[in-house]
């Protein structure tokens, strides 16, 4: 799993009916180490499972932990956002807060 800031979020009214109910997030890693966590790398695409918005950290599954249970069993997904956090502590210091 890899811990990401949500950045923004894809309107798309047509998509794969597995995805109907979800929505589609842009999530860009983080540096748990620093304070806030500094983004690292290019921004990419995360299905939602949790309910999470712009601006909150999250936790990503990828590749076939991202596959959504039950409601999309066919549905091809690679990121999918499932926990949002509320605090992260490195080494005994707490980097973030909600």
């Amino acid at each position: 799993m890899q811990l990401a800031r949500v950045i923004g979020q894809v309107v798309a009214t047509v998509k794969e009916p597995g995805l109907d109910s979800f929505k589609i997030l842009i999530v860009q890693n983080i540096d748990p180490a620093l304070p806030d966590g500094e983004s690292t790398g290019s921004p990419y695409a995360a299905v939602d499972l949790v309910g999470a918005g712009e601006g909150e950290i999250v936790t990503v599954a990828q590749g076939s932990a991202a596959r959504i249970p039950d409601a999309a069993a066919n549905t091809a997904t690679d990121s999918a956002v499932v926990a949002i956090v509320d605090t992260l502590s490195v080494d005994g210091a707490v980097t973030f807060k909600k």
